[in-house]
């Protein structure tokens, strides 16, 4: 049975009633309204912690979903399925193709300037500090992208950039 047809709180059985009421009001192609039931029911999987029945819905999403800014958030939540599974290199993976289909995903930058500064700090654990370093500039790199799409957030991160010196 679908999720969105799972009994859930008020809260969520109103959010479902309200996204099928749009979905039937709102012009979409019948692949889009199947991409969207996907989608739906892959965020509120994954908001419970059922990652695995969200990464399936998503998958099912990304096949009618053709539209790249629709597919992008996608993809974005597939990195950040795998991002919380520990799976950092597909997690980059997907955040790539997120950004190229929508590179205006600030949130993205972010994730993956956290997985490179963590791959940094992994580094230095081990006694590499040159694999460090470039961890670290490629953190660097991801958030500088981040904080030009929306300056007032990611602040932790701007203070990194300018105590380690790396924001120009």
């Amino acid at each position: 049975m679908p999720r969105s047809r799972i009994n859930g709180n008020f809260i969520d059985k109103t959010s479902s009633i309200a996204a099928n009421i749009l979905l039937r009001i709102i012009p979409t192609t019948s692949g889009e309204k199947k991409a969207f039931t996907y989608y739906r029911d892959g965020m509120s999987a994954q908001s419970e912690g059922n990652y695995a029945e969200a990464l399936q819905n998503y998958y099912e999403a990304t096949r009618p979903e053709m539209d790249p800014y629709d597919r992008s958030y996608i993809l974005y939540n597939i990195g950040l399925i795998h991002t919380s599974n520990g799976e950092h290199t597909k997690a980059l993976e997907y955040y790539f193709q997120a950004l190229e289909r929508n590179p205006f995903l600030p949130q993205a930058f972010n994730n993956m300037a956290v997985i490179c500064h963590y791959r940094g700090e992994q580094a230095i654990l081990q006694g590499d500090s040159q694999i460090a370093d470039a961890w670290f500039d490629k953190a660097a790199e991801y958030w500088k992208q981040a904080i030009a799409l929306t300056p007032e957030n990611y602040i932790e991160a701007y203070n990194w950039l300018k105590i380690t010196r790396r924001f120009e």
